[in-house]
């Protein structure tokens, strides 16, 4: 077989859970760019697993340690680089940062995921949580004895935050580029379109956190979305309901525009998570349709093709915010919604009516189970 750096091949270790038989299975996974095709290698039986073939789910883009990507109905999750050549082609390409909208800027969050997409950025983990004073004190513990620290550890702690793990070539320079500096009054002056110029105040109420070196990086994304993280989100339970931001739309760089909108009408977003979606949750989550839409299969290949964001809504204008929001939402195929609601997200962000950017609950008896599906059966 051709070397990878002869053939553009890049090589990853990637795990799949069998339900099955109960098991987390291993496998080499190859990619080919120049002609989008894939191929599998069993590494416990040592033996082709797929033999190579076009993939058209796939692409480079999609390709990094951490990334979960969606083969034949399989959610495959690459956990490492098998070779050097690919290590060396994306490590720097594929960089790795951590992002946290601190909580002065919480309600300014729609238009920060905006600057972020805008700027090259691949959100790969997103969580609104809130700090502890102990779980503050701990992220922050490089800082003790530091004049700021106090203060800076009892403001982290006073609202929720949303912690982002972020991906771009250089992502650690490029994400404190696009933060500006420390000082949100320096920002505003020799980096005005920067995010702590547009949204910060001071020092320490700055907006955004990033992270200052790989060291950091690996440190602060492990704090967040490490295997041993306990970070629960702020999901309230309580008189809301359910929107996802689907997975195309994510993909299109919609998320921002769509989370600003929605605050914009005058929803609250009380909890707001990225997922990668299994055919099996997806299949459960939308059952209700089963046998009663036509496009139920699409659906679930749409919400499993891609990272979607749940959120959790609250309208305190509204006594029935299920319906207030399934209103803004608007008719499930965009064209109509583009005909007799052009303000709804789905006339102004949807493609069809698969692809029509957001799922809201349709039903109010319905909301309380959605959003619990979400934010206390996946994310716990």
């Amino acid at each position: 077989m051709a070397s990878s750096a002869q053939d553009g091949r890049y090589s990853f270790i990637c795990e799949w859970y069998d339900p099955n038989a109960g098991l987390t299975r291993r496998y080499q996974f190859l990619f080919y760019p120049k002609d989008n095709t894939i191929e599998m290698f069993d590494l416990k039986n040592r033996r082709m697993f797929l033999k190579r073939s076009a993939c058209d789910s796939v692409h480079l883009a999609d390709l990094y340690v951490g990334s979960t990507v969606n083969v034949h109905s399989r959610q495959l999750n690459l956990v490492e680089y098998s070779d050097d050549f690919t290590r060396r082609a994306l490590t720097t390409v594929k960089e790795k940062t951590l992002g946290l909208i601190k909580p002065d800027a919480i309600s300014k969050f729609g238009p920060i995921f905006d600057m972020t997409y805008e700027a090259g950025f691949l959100v790969t983990n997103a969580k609104m949580t809130r700090l502890s004073r102990n779980a503050a004190e701990e992220f922050y513990a490089e800082h003790v004895g530091k004049p700021f620290y106090n203060n800076l550890v009892s403001f982290m702690c006073s609202g929720p935050i949303i912690a982002l793990e972020l991906m771009a070539n250089n992502g650690i320079g490029e994400w404190r580029r696009l933060l500006g500096p420390t000082d949100s009054s320096t920002a505003r002056s020799e980096a005005p379109n920067s995010i702590r110029a547009r949204f910060g105040t001071d020092n320490t109420r700055n907006a955004c956190h990033g992270s200052d070196s790989v060291d950091s990086s690996n440190r602060e994304t492990n704090f967040f979305f490490g295997p041993s993280a306990r970070m629960r989100n702020t999901s309230t339970l309580d008189n809301c309901t359910c929107c996802i931001i689907k997975p195309t739309a994510v993909k299109e760089g919609k998320a921002g525009q769509i989370m600003s909108a929605i605050c914009n009408e005058g929803f609250e977003v009380v909890a707001l998570e990225m997922f990668h979606m299994e055919k099996a949750n997806s299949e459960e989550f939308f059952e209700v349709y089963k046998g009663v839409v036509a496009e139920y299969m699409d659906m679930v290949t749409e919400l499993t093709s891609g990272p979607c964001y749940a959120l959790e809504i609250r309208c305190s204008k509204s006594d029935d915010v299920t319906k207030a929001f399934r209103d803004f939402v608007g008719p499930a195929d965009p064209e109509i919604a583009r005909q007799l609601r052009p303000r709804t997200l789905r006339a102004r962000f949807g493609n069809d009516k698969v692809h029509n950017a957001v799922h809201c609950t349709d039903l109010p008896t319905d909301a309380l189970l959605e959003v619990e599906y979400f934010f206390k059966i996946l994310s716990e």
